[in-house]
């Protein structure tokens, strides 16, 4: 049996581990995986990359529907489908690494969450990854690098990710509690629009006559040149006029 490669993780914990061209097993973990990207993945690639949220989606990636919720996945579509190869990886490195997926950003972290339903407050739950083709833990350059999961978030810039992150979780909460049944295609897709193709949604919401039941003026007009703020309106539209039927 092999062995399990999380294991759990204190918040205070110390940890070495330093990914660098100097590793042999270098890109070794862009290679052979099934990498599902967030909504927020989506707006931070494509901005980068300076495309739309249609071209990003055409271009580099699939999406399936969750079993037994009908909700939209999205995943990076592989250039190389024989070896499963991230198509944003070169022999140099990661070329989008500035705007790289928060799962990306968390390894060699596992995290999850979780809420209490009296208060709502929400509990960080953390494991460290070991796998076998990782020399990350042993490269020479990690043993001057010692992190904690707070060292490691400031490190990686993930803080906005989570935060974001964490709004979908709450969204998809919402669904399982307000809307129990698999989502049809056409729910599926409209949630798909909304908090994928950002760009589409902005021109579908912005010339529909209920603006206001979602955003304040002040949050509209920023949400007309900000897409972090659309995407908070449209978590907002897909939780009532999708999940929840009483409007």
């Amino acid at each position: 049996m092999m062995p399990d490669p999380f294991s759990p993780l204190d918040k205070h914990s110390r940890f070495r581990f330093r990914c660098s061209p100097e590793n042999a097993c270098f890109n070794a973990c862009c290679r052979d995986l099934q990498q599902v990207l967030t909504p927020h993945d989506i707006l931070c690639l494509r901005t980068f990359l300076g495309i739309s949220s249609t071209q990003f989606l055409d271009q580099y990636t699939e999406m399936s529907s969750g079993p037994g919720t009908g909700l939209p996945v999205v995943s990076l579509r592989f250039g190389d489908s024989a070896h499963l190869i991230c198509p944003f990886v070169t022999p140099a490195g990661c070329r989008v690494y500035p705007a790289r997926p928060a799962s990306c950003r968390t390894y060699p972290l596992a995290r999850g969450v979780s809420r209490n339903r009296e208060t709502g407050a929400l509990t960080e739950h953390w494991a460290l990854i070991r796998e076998t083709h990782c020399l990350g833990f042993e490269s020479s350059t990690a043993h001057t690098t010692e992190h904690t999961i707070d060292t490691w978030i400031a490190d990686q810039d993930m803080g906005l990710h989570n935060e974001i992150n964490d709004l979908l979780l709450e969204l998809i909460s919402d669904k399982n509690r307000l809307h129990p049944e698999p989502l049809t295609p056409a729910e599926s897709q409209k949630v798909y629009t909304a908090l994928y193709d950002l760009d589409t949604f902005r021109e579908l919401f912005f010339s529909a006559p209920s603006v206001g039941r979602f955003a304040s003026p002040m949050a509209a007009d920023l949400a007309r040149q900000d897409d972090r703020a659309l995407l908070k309106i449209a978590m907002a539209w897909v939780r009532q006029v999708i999940f929840d039927r009483r409007h």
